[in-house]
Order: structure tokens, then sequence, then C-alpha cells
């Protein structure tokens, strides 16, 4: 069973059986389901919903269904193409539209793609707005128009360009600055829309880029999630080509991690730490990061006197704890920056032009500036879901485990202990147990890893 409905969108692999998996059918359902839902909490007479997609294969196929299916219900649809999930979330609002639907399957493998739902403000829907798109889906209430209402298709393939321009634009961005610096870097962009929009971006700040995997075929050479053991690679490159750094993004450009200029992982945890250091010294507020996200945050938060937050995983979860806590950036430890001076939503573009203005205000090389920040190792690791697996029942018997730490239960169960911390959770986008975990060394969150790994083995009987 591999069609995932859950707060981050409808998510399957292409082909199989409607219902099991994403196939044209489930598409236009969900299509359907999401349309109807915005008409029906609409008094206009005419909406208007935003459409782009990300490089993968399947991706025009699926563009194609969801826009027709969004005609047949009367609304209007404005077509970016080629685009990215952060440049739709910026052009819904400045095209007061009613809502936008991204078509990528961020950083999971070529078989699979999604429908990514915003509401009018370019923001994830909630998880109650979430809940009653599954119920019409469900229910399949559709009411289609006539024929001469259908909605309209109006083509604009200007965003990434004016997605760039916002960015630059921003105060804490400095493109004069930077361009002294003559900086070179190399861009992984999986073979996706990234492969376009970030070395348009460095460019437009005097940076030279060295493309590798930027062509936006859809061929991913390598796994796309921007870990570590997929990235061999442009770790190589920037050692090759003497660059300051590298830049990896994801498919759909709401992940961002970078290399350092020896050619290491300048850790995707650190992405958020390192921008969020440079903002904090300019504008000193509270910042907010999800459950499974580096202390290191919290550290670089408490250095600049203000005050670090926690939410469940998931964006929509972050944004909602940024609000209520005005925090003036925030994020995912996957490499999610959120700056709400220009939007909430992870945006790469954003993390790219402020990490390199802050790098332009330094004398630090990337991996002297990685080496400044408090030391913590996280260990990323996943148990496959079957049928015979209850993950409610393994949750339950590691709270009572280890009742006597510092425990929270608001999305998984966190155990806090002294010096490190264990997060599992049911993921909102695979089936699959996360086990997070964090320590001073590599070692000790491994060995943290393991042991936890070994216990939920035990009780699940596997």
């Amino acid at each position: 069973m591999t069609l995932i409905k859950s707060i981050s969108g409808i998510r399957g692999t292409i082909g199989g059986k409607v219902g099991d998996n994403l196939t044209p059918v489930d598409a236009v359902k969900f299509a359907s389901a999401y349309g109807t839902f915005l008409k029906n909490n609409s008094s206009k007479e005419k909406l208007t919903v935003v459409i782009g997609r990300d490089a993968r294969i399947s991706g025009s196929m699926i563009h194609n269904l969801v826009q027709n299916t969004l005609i047949g219900l009367g609304i209007n649809v404005i077509d970016l193409g080629l685009s990215t999930t952060p440049t739709v979330e910026v052009a819904v609002p400045l095209e007061k539209a009613d809502g936008g639907i991204i078509l990528t399957a961020s950083h999971n493998p070529k078989q699979w793609n999604a429908l990514k739902l915003l509401n009018a403000k370019g923001e994830f829907l909630n998880g109650a707005d979430g809940a009653k798109i599954l119920e019409i889906a469900e229910a399949e209430s559709f009411d289609f128009v006539d024929v001469d209402s259908l909605g309209e298709i109006t083509t604009n393939d200007s965003y990434m360009d004016i997605h760039i321009d916002e960015v630059l634009d921003l105060p804490l961005v400095d493109a004069d600055l930077v361009k002294t610096k003559k900086y070179k870097v190399v861009v992984d962009a999986v073979n996706s829309t990234g492969g376009i929009v970030i070395p348009n971006l460095l460019e437009q700040m005097g940076v030279e880029v060295v493309k590798l995997y930027c062509e936006p075929n859809g061929h991913f050479p390598h796994n796309p999630e921007p870990l570590k053991e997929h990235l061999g690679d442009i770790c190589k490159l920037v050692l090759e080509e003497k660059a300051d750094f590298g830049i990896v993004v994801d498919p759909d450009v709401d992940r961002l991690a970078f290399i350092s200029n020896d050619g290491e992982m300048f850790g995707e945890e650190y992405t958020l730490v390192a921008i969020a250091d440079y903002v904090l010294s300019k504008t000193p507020g509270n910042t907010v990061s999800n459950m499974s996200s580096s202390r290191a945050l919290r550290d670089i938060t408490n250095k600049h006197n203000g005050s670090y937050q926690a939410s469940a995983v998931g964006e929509v979860n972050v944004v909602e704890l940024m609000k209520k806590t005005n925090a003036i950036i925030g994020g995912e430890g996957n490499g999610g920056i959120i700056y709400p001076e220009l939007h909430y939503g992870r945006d790469s573009l954003v993390g790219v032009a402020l990490f390199l203005t802050y790098l332009a205000n330094q004398t630090k090389t990337v991996a002297e500036l990685r080496a400044s920040y408090p030391q913590y190792y996280m260990s990323k690791n996943k148990i496959e879901l079957t049928p015979q697996i209850d993950v409610d029942a393994i949750l339950v018997a590691m709270t009572e485990k280890y009742k006597s730490e510092d425990i929270t239960t608001i999305d998984g169960v966190k155990i806090d202990f002294a010096e490190n911390w264990v997060h599992l959770r049911k993921s909102n986008t695979e089936p699959i147990i996360r086990i997070y975990t964090e320590a001073q060394t590599q070692e000790l969150a491994d060995n943290l890893a393991y042991r936890i790994i070994d216990e939920i083995k035990a009780v699940a009987g596997i």
C-alpha cells in the first residue's frame, strides 16, 4: 500500500491499482476533493488555483490530470509549469489566488509523486482542512460545472525569476557584498527544477557556478534525499574544483544542504543553525524547529538571548508554532529554512541567499564556520512497516520503558536524556518508523539508535 494521505498531502507511487497507488484516477479524485473543498469554503463566483511541478518523469501526466480536473470544477488555473515548492508558495498570494498545488514527492525516489496542497496564503493546509478534503474524496461528493462554466488555464513561466527578485530584495540579503567575494560554488540539483533556479540565483549574486546534475529531466542520478551517503559525487567535485562550498537541493527545492570547502558535509541539521545565527545577529528574536531537529538551534538561540521551542514534525506544525511565538526564523533539521520575512514555507532560495550573505560577512571558510558551532551528531534510521507491525503499541511500550526520563508525546515519542535524545515516530510521507538520535559523538548517536532499534524489534517481535 503506497498511497499515503496525510497533512503533507496525497503521496504515492505511480502505477498499480486505484486506491493503493497514485494512479490517474486517484490524482483526479484528490484534485476534485481539493477543488470542491475550496468551493465549499468560498462565496466567490470564480476561484483561482496556482499549479507548479518539479521535473520528475510523471510530472507532466499528473499536472495535466490535476489542472483539467480543476477546470472541470469551474476553477481557473495559473500554470507555472516547472517550478519549486517555495515558488508556488510565493506565487499564490502575489496572484491573490484561492489556493495552490505543488506536484512533487519532494525527496522521494522517481517512482513517487504527490499533490501538496496550499491555502490562499500559500501555506500548507492544516490538519482539520486536510481531513475535510479526505472526507470529500472518500464520499466522492463532487459537482462538476456545465460546459459554459469551465475554468481557464493561464500560463505564467516567470515565477522562478519573480521568486529570485523577492529574495534579493530582502533587507538581510546583500548581493553586492557577495559579488565582491567572487565565490565559486558547485550545485547538485538532482536533475530537477533546482537546476534552473539555484544557478540563476547564484549568478545574480556574482557567484561562479559549477553545475552537477542540473538538467531538469527527472532522471535522478542518485537517491534525491540530501543525505551524506547519496552525495559522494558533489563532495568529490567541490575538492576537484577548489570550490568555496557546494549546494544540494531536493527535487522541489525546499530542502537545502551544504558541502564544506574540504569536501565534507556541513550537515543538513546545521543549515538552519548557521542561517539562524546570521538572522539572530541582525534581528534578535525567537526560533522554532521540530522535535527531530538538532539541539544546536536551541544553543544558538540562547546565545542571542532568544527563546527556542520545538513543534511536532511537519512544516504546518512548525509554521503554526512560529506564528504563536513570533519566531523570526525557523524550520526543520532536514535543511528546511522558514523565513517569514518572505513567506511561511521552507525555501532553499532564501537559505542560499542568507547563507552567502553571512559567509561574505565572515573571514572564515565554510569548514571553519561549521567548526565554530556546538558539536552534535545525529543518527537517522528507519524501520520499514508491514501490516503486522502495530506502531502505536510499540510507542506505548517505549514510553512505559523510559517513563522516568523526560518524555514528550505530541508527535510519536521523544525521550530526552541528559546528554542525548531519541525521537520515534511514524513517518507522514513513507511507510516507515523513523528513529532519530542525537549525541555528542557520532558513535554515541549510532549506538543509542542501534540499542533502541533492537528494543523496538523485541517489542514488535521482528
